[in-house]
């Protein structure tokens, strides 16, 4: 027997704190029943159904696409830097020919959270979101989106050090997933990732005697960061998904 809010985050229906607001306004069903408790637990083979006020609210949820600049970090405020949220105004959104949002939204724009972190000293695709059903996919532990990334180290790679980058690193006594890498040029290459420790990519490099000098997050799943200028962000649109 799971939590109930447990169950629809791992079914990735909703968040577990969405969970807990649709059992309050009594927007839920387990195998044809309102819950009302917070608390339930079901079976791993309930039946559950979300009350249309419940996917209408979901409907509304947005998720922001940033393309974060160097010196900025990706959640709260630290050492004087200002969070990548902060870019998040009327003036630097990028929007579609056909897409009125600007009229529409409300700023700032609260809920909003980063799903996944990119550090201060990379640039790229940032993104932040009010739904907790992306948030999940792209950040929980059995994630495995792609994240593919631009790097610019100090000399030129090796083949042998191409290997390593791919398959056989560990960080912090964990053994890493397999990497691809693509060489672009002698120092220059194109690396995708499926999980995301903190400052990896620098730290394998270190490993290797590598010293990253540009790091460009330039893909995650299915969404690419394309021309989104630096600085500016942009909505994901109905029609996107990781």
């Amino acid at each position: 027997m799971l939590r109930l809010s447990k169950f629809l985050s791992q079914q990735g229906i909703c968040s577990r704190r969405e969970a807990e607001f649709f059992i309050q306004q009594g927007w839920l069903k387990v195998n044809g029943t309102t819950v009302s408790e917070p608390g339930t637990k079901v079976s791993e083979n309930c039946h559950v159904v979300l009350d249309p006020r419940a996917q209408e609210y979901q409907s509304r949820l947005l998720t922001v696409l940033i393309h974060k600049p160097i010196g900025y970090v990706s959640s709260q405020a630290e050492k004087g830097y200002r969070p990548a949220a902060s870019l998040i105004t009327r003036s630097n959104l990028i929007q579609r020919a056909d897409h009125s949002a600007k009229h529409r939204l409300k700023f700032p724009i609260s809920g909003l959270a980063p799903a996944g972190r990119l550090d201060i000293d990379s640039s790229g695709l940032l993104v932040l979101t009010q739904d907790g059903r992306i948030a999940s996919h792209l950040i929980s532990p059995s994630s495995d989106v792609e994240k593919e990334y631009l790097v610019r180290v100090n000399s030129d790679v090796q083949p042998e050090q191409v290997k390593r980058l791919c398959s056989g690193s560990s960080l912090d006594n964990v053994v890493l997933a397999p990497a691809r890498v693509e060489m672009l040029d002698r120092n220059y290459f194109r690396m995708i990732l499926t999980e995301g420790r903190k400052r990896q990519i620098r730290r394998m490099c270190q490993l290797l005697g590598l010293e990253v000098k540009g790091l460009k997050r330039v893909r995650i799943g299915k969404v690419r960061l394309g021309s989104l200028p630096v600085g500016k962000w942009r909505l994901l649109h109905r029609e996107e998904e990781f």
